[in-house]
């Protein structure tokens, strides 16, 4: 899972969840003229609650932000994970209005005093409500609000320009890997008392090479790029279904143009065509 692929409504999601989880141990009633050893439940001892708001809200946050992670979301029932995580919010949200309206259920009906049980909606209720309410916001707004779709954790920068002599670092989805040229020491560092310099002197660098002139017939270069906001990768078939996700602050491989498009390969070896290359940031 790929935290970076994280937008900032998920941010708010994820937020939300963990304020419905502490509204579950507060007290769900409040009552007057209640003795201080009164024992009022919380939501963990209340059937409807905890299942209607509580387990809800934080099970359907936690599919938005899985579909959201992984590189290819799981279907149920022939859709995504998100739409799933989108109604159990929005159904958690009302359930908790519902409680608020009448927090003690049927009960308010029953004795000489019907229709008044001296409950009425306590601190659990009422912080449970303002969760799942900015749960379900953040959940709908995220793919229609440009400043929610934004990544929750900004890219890493390219690594600095190494100094003369210093050895690139990296891997495998990072820029600048390679190799020490044939006939030039590890590191890139000439050393003192080779043939035709004294013993002590500083060695001078060699002069960089001028930059090497495309070929002629407009051959492409692979490169490195890193996108700035999730973009998906279609199959090179041209089918309309994502093989993956390509998440802000990892680097990419391009490995070919076609027209304005690029083919990528993941880190996984997996190969595909980024339709969206606005904006990209080159390695």
């Amino acid at each position: 899972m790929n935290i970076r692929s994280l937008t900032r409504g998920d941010g708010v999601v994820i937020g939300a969840a963990v304020l419905l989880l502490i509204a579950s141990f507060l007290d769900i009633y409040s009552i007057d003229g209640a003795p201080d050893n009164y024992a009022i439940p919380n939501a963990w001892e209340s059937g409807p609650v905890l299942m209607g708001v509580v387990l809800a809200g934080i099970i359907g946050a936690a599919l938005i932000v899985v579909a959201r992670g992984l590189p290819q979301v799981p279907k149920v029932a022939g859709l995504d994970l998100g739409p799933f995580g989108i109604a159990f919010t929005v159904f958690a949200a009302w359930s908790a209005l519902a409680n608020i309206f009448d927090p003690a259920g049927g009960a308010n009906n029953i004795g000489p005093n019907a229709g008044d049980s001296g409950a009425d909606a306590g601190t659990g209720l009422i912080l449970a409500l303002i969760a799942t309410l900015a749960l379900a916001g953040a959940a709908v707004a995220t793919p229609l609000v440009p400043a929610l779709k934004g990544p929750l954790l900004p890219a890493p920068k390219p690594a600095a320009p190494q100094p003369y002599g210093g050895q690139p670092q990296g891997g495998y989805g990072y820029p600048g890997a390679g190799a020490p040229q044939p006939g030039q020491p590890y590191g890139g560092q000439p050393q003192p008392g080779q043939p035709g310099q004294p013993f002590g002197t500083q060695p001078q660098p060699q002069q960089a090479q001028a930059p090497q002139a495309q070929p002629s017939g407009g051959e492409f270069s692979p490169f490195w790029f890193a996108v700035p906001v999730p973009r998906p990768l279609f199959a090179e078939d041209g089918s309309p279904t994502p093989i993956a996700e390509l998440a802000p602050g990892t680097w990419y491989l391009a490995v070919e143009q076609r027209g304005p498009s690029l083919v990528a390969q993941t880190q996984d070896g997996r190969r595909g065509v980024l339709q969206d290359t606005s904006g990209i940031q080159r390695g």
